[in-house]
């Protein structure tokens, strides 16, 4: 099974931690959004999605790489990073306009100082930790034995 994820990790690094543990312990190849934005997906049977959440939405950048290179009835799995609480329905809408199966879904807590965080220094410091990088593994694991 050929697998990519596209994801964004703009402040803290928090999602690049996790995509990074995941391709450390199995093939994936790694598309930076804030860097590429066009990529032949056809030959993928399996595609990321990852992002921190920005004011209850995934990064724009892999927001729009999603609307642009997502061919249609692929299977798609989700991650995100976040302060707060994990949001998924601004690429599960995208997702869904082009036919696409979310085949599961990870978040876990990261270091936020975005917005209004920034003035009591940020919440969910320490995270992404080992515990979280290790069940982010052991989730990418699971999608790919079904």
């Amino acid at each position: 099974m050929k697998a990519a994820i596209i994801y964004a990790s703009v402040h803290h690094e928090n999602t690049k931690k996790v995509v990074e543990a995941i391709a450390g312990e199995n093939v994936v190849d790694l598309i930076d959004a804030t860097k590429e934005k066009e990529r032949d997906l056809s030959g993928y049977d399996l595609i990321g999605f990852a992002s921190g959440v920005y004011y209850g939405k995934f990064h724009q950048t892999v927001l729009n790489f999603a609307l642009a290179n997502l061919l249609a009835n692929k299977n798609v799995f989700l991650l995100c990073t976040c302060g707060g609480s994990a949001a998924f329905q601004s690429i599960e809408e995208v997702v869904k306009s082009k036919q696409g199966k979310v085949v599961g879904k990870f978040s876990c807590k990261g270091y936020d100082t975005f917005g209004p965080f920034k003035l009591i220094g940020g919440i969910a410091k320490g995270h992404p930790d080992d515990k979280d990088l290790a069940d982010a593994v052991t989730f990418y694991k699971g999608i790919i034995q079904k």
